[in-house]
């Protein structure tokens, strides 16, 4: 048996969610992102949903082709949602960036960063570093309602330069 690890790829990250329907709204509406697929598991009390940039792409009608399409394209968000958490009012998940610190941060790439970070702003979306703040003023930090960070980056920029 072997395995040829050119053809691996890396398809999802996974980060679960408070209340679905806002981070939905907050995923496809904000970020422009569409729902592929959505999966119940009523035994274990959780929902996945799964999200991408799609692009031209036609996801397809069907449970069955749309969980294929899901694991065998790239860059793909999944929603863990665990039923019960929306109505707890005190209820939040650790994003990483808190003591201790873990995971940091998704990242986008937008076309023009200066407008995305406006339509950010008229949204009311959270910022934890804004184009004008700090050394970098070639990315921006956003979070999502569950707090998770969302690096915000110019296509086609060199955003890991070091800025003199």
């Amino acid at each position: 048996m072997t395995t040829d690890i050119s053809t691996y790829r890396f398809n999802h990250t996974m980060i679960r969610v408070k209340d679905p329907q806002v981070s939905l709204k907050f995923y496809e509406e904000i970020l422009g992102m569409k729902l592929l697929n959505k999966a119940d598991f009523p035994n274990g009390k959780f929902t996945l949903y799964f999200l991408a940039y799609v692009h031209n792409d036609v996801i397809p009608e069907s449970d069955d082709e749309k969980s294929k399409y899901v694991f065998s394209r790239e860059a793909v968000l999944e929603l863990t949602h665990n039923w019960g958490t929306e109505s707890d009012s005190n209820f939040e998940y650790h994003n990483g960036n808190k003591d201790p610190r873990g995971f940091g941060h998704l990242a986008i790439t937008v076309d023009n960063i200066e407008a995305a970070c406006k339509r950010f702003e008229d949204n009311d979306v959270k910022f934890i570093k804004k184009l004008t703040d700090g050394t970098m003023k070639n990315i921006a930090f956003i979070t999502d309602p569950d707090g998770y960070w969302i690096e915000i980056i110019q296509a086609g920029s060199n955003a890991a330069k070091p800025q003199s």
